[in-house]
């Protein structure tokens, strides 16, 4: 295993349209002082593209671990709109520096989601029909399959306020698709999972991991004061390592256990202007260091 962190622990990520509250250069340069091996894209062009990637993570002698993708698979046409950016993230991943195998960046299949969820994450809300199912799951096949095609084998990312949101959902698509599975610790504890006895559940399926710590009480009191997913990232819900209800010895335990081999990000999603950019590189050393007291 190989431990990573992302761009989103600094409130860069897809679904802010804020300004990075930080270059990718501090960025990179933080993390690899901090003991990281990795780091996954952010939004495709933050880290840069081409040479410019290419350089800038080979001098800091990251890999690079993935990156998001997100498409429209519940909506056909939609989701066609959407298909030259998962290409277009594609030749990004394709020019990432040389990778040992098994190492090479994993594309990372989203849902765009679900406005209904969004506002109310957690797996309170309804998601797919069933009569809904098998087209969405072709679609996500489909770009499995295209990922495939260029070289780079996909993983699916669970997610709240999304289509794939609770444990019944995750089980739904590995049903209906080969496409492996992002099990994200964070979510899926939020969604009302556990997240050690899913590893062990899906450990055929599971591709790549982020490990994230999750606050249900910071959950239920957004959930009562009618907030959406975004202001719960804001309000912490996603919490510093060991500071969640995350059981992340077992976490860690039960990777060793079923034999995962490929990367680990960490993850702490913020929003933009909540923390200072000091605090959240603090936040990703000391995130770093609590895996390694774990032996990761």
């Amino acid at each position: 295993m190989k431990v990573a962190n992302a761009p989103v622990s600094f409130g860069v990520f897809e679904l802010s349209d804020a300004p990075p509250p930080l270059g990718p250069d501090t960025m990179v340069e933080a993390l690899a002082e901090a003991g990281y091996e990795g780091i996954d894209s952010g939004p495709i062009g933050y880290l840069g593209t081409g040479s410019e990637l290419a350089d800038r993570l080979a001098g800091n002698g990251l890999l690079l671990a993935g990156g998001w993708v997100d498409l429209r698979y519940g909506d056909a046409e939609a989701y066609a709109r959407g298909l030259p950016a998962l290409e277009a993230a594609l030749d990004v991943f394709a020019a990432a520096p040389p990778a040992p195998a098994g190492f090479g960046p994993r594309p990372t299949l989203a849902c765009s989601g679900s406005a209904e969820r969004f506002a109310r994450p957690g797996g309170s809300v309804p998601g797919l029909a069933a009569g809904e199912w098998p087209a969405y799951a072709a679609r996500v096949q489909e770009a499995t399959d295209r990922c495939r095609e260029r070289g780079l084998e996909p993983v699916f990312h669970h997610h709240l306020g999304t289509y794939v949101e609770t444990p019944d959902d995750v089980e739904r698509l590995l049903e209906l698709t080969d496409v492996q599975l992002c099990l994200d610790t964070g979510h899926l504890l939020l969604a009302g999972g556990d997240p050690v006895s899913a590893l062990r559940a899906w450990a055929g399926r599971v591709g790549h991991v982020h490990v994230k710590d999750g606050d249900t009480k910071i959950l239920a009191a957004a959930l009562a004061d009618g907030v959406d997913l975004r202001e719960l990232m804001g309000r912490g819900g996603f919490a510093q390592l060991g500071e969640g209800e995350l059981d992340l010895p077992g976490v860690v335990r039960t990777l060793d256990e079923i034999g995962y081999t490929g990367w680990v990000v960490i993850e702490q999603d913020t929003l933009p202007g909540r923390r200072t950019v000091e605090q959240n590189i603090a936040d990703q050393a000391a995130n770093r260091r609590k895996l390694k007291e774990l032996g990761l």
